[in-house]
């Protein structure tokens, strides 16, 4: 490679319910179409925004195919693929191969708690069965387990993980992460408060919850920032943090599906155990879209 395989801001799409509880399809894939036109760089389907821990593996692959029947050929689709039994992440990785994402995002297996060693032979043995790109999925405070720098280092050397979703908030790591891994690395941020200070660090780009109520300005901010535009990158910013605040308030997706029924994307659903936001996170998730320019006030 010449340079990271991804850069931007990519939305790690919500999955839309109807009122029965199954998915929103014809919903959702507008949901897609529209991200693409508001600028957003990749998407992402079917990764804890979208709820896959409660998806059913058919639905969880239907929810591919179709992000895929929309974006192919306009933007890169990374298709959430993780689980904490490998095999089952091979199969979810294999079918996200065949039906023609551009890369696999793999999260760290969680609950059972695997060493560095049970780590890295879990995504070689996805890598080797497999002939997708990979994206590995850093994110200890849902997983348990953190992903270090020498076991990243070790992953990198194979030939198709390219990256690292890093929700860590830790901003040593990108530094250290490029060190280790070299500059064709893929640095995402999985933390959109921090996003600015990432690029900084040499970051690439983001996998947001943000950008699914706020894709222009996301887009526009890491556009800004390839331009050297500081002062527009820091007014955006500006623009934009209290919303990533107020979209952690309580546990994800479930203040930002709040706000995209502010926005018209579909009632404000969720599959048990998660549960609708409470009156009081509503109000500070509809002030800082006021304050983002999302809503009137």
């Amino acid at each position: 490679m010449t340079g990271p395989l991804f850069k931007g801001s990519f939305p790690a799409l919500a999955t839309p319910m109807l009122e029965n509880g199954d998915v929103d399809e014809k919903r959702f894939q507008n949901f897609v179409e529209w991200q693409i036109d508001q600028g957003s760089h990749a998407v992402c389907p079917v990764g804890t925004t979208g709820e896959s821990p409660t998806l059913g593996h058919d639905e969880h692959k239907r929810i591919t195919e179709l992000c895929l029947e929309v974006a192919k050929g306009k933007v890169p689709v990374i298709a959430g693929t993780g689980s904490n039994s490998t095999r089952e992440a091979i199969d979810f990785t294999l079918h996200a191969q065949k039906a023609g994402a551009d890369a696999a995002l793999i999260v760290a297996p969680y609950y059972n708690k695997p060493s560095q060693e049970g780590l890295y032979q879990h995504y070689k043995a996805i890598h080797d069965s497999t002939d997708i790109p990979i994206i590995v999925y850093d994110v200890p405070g849902r997983s348990i387990v953190h992903v270090t720098v020498e076991t990243m280092q070790r992953l990198s050397e194979l030939p198709r993980i390219c990256g690292v979703k890093d929700a860590t908030a830790d901003l040593a790591l990108p530094v250290r992460t490029r060190l280790a891994c070299g500059d064709d690395f893929t640095l995402l941020s999985g933390e959109d408060a921090t996003i600015v200070p990432f690029l900084s660090l040499g970051g690439h780009g983001c996998i947001s919850v943000t950008a699914n109520v706020a894709p222009r300005l996301c887009a526009d901010l890491h556009e800004a920032w390839w331009a050297g535009d500081y002062e527009k990158v820091s007014k955006i910013n500006d623009l934009l943090t209290p919303l990533h605040e107020v979209l952690f308030l309580e546990s994800s997706p479930g203040p930002v599906k709040y706000g995209l029924s502010l926005l018209g994307w579909g009632a404000n659903r969720l599959r048990l155990p998660l549960l609708s936001v409470s009156k009081q996170t509503e109000v500070r998730v509809r002030d800082a879209m006021v304050h983002a320019g999302l809503l009137n006030g």
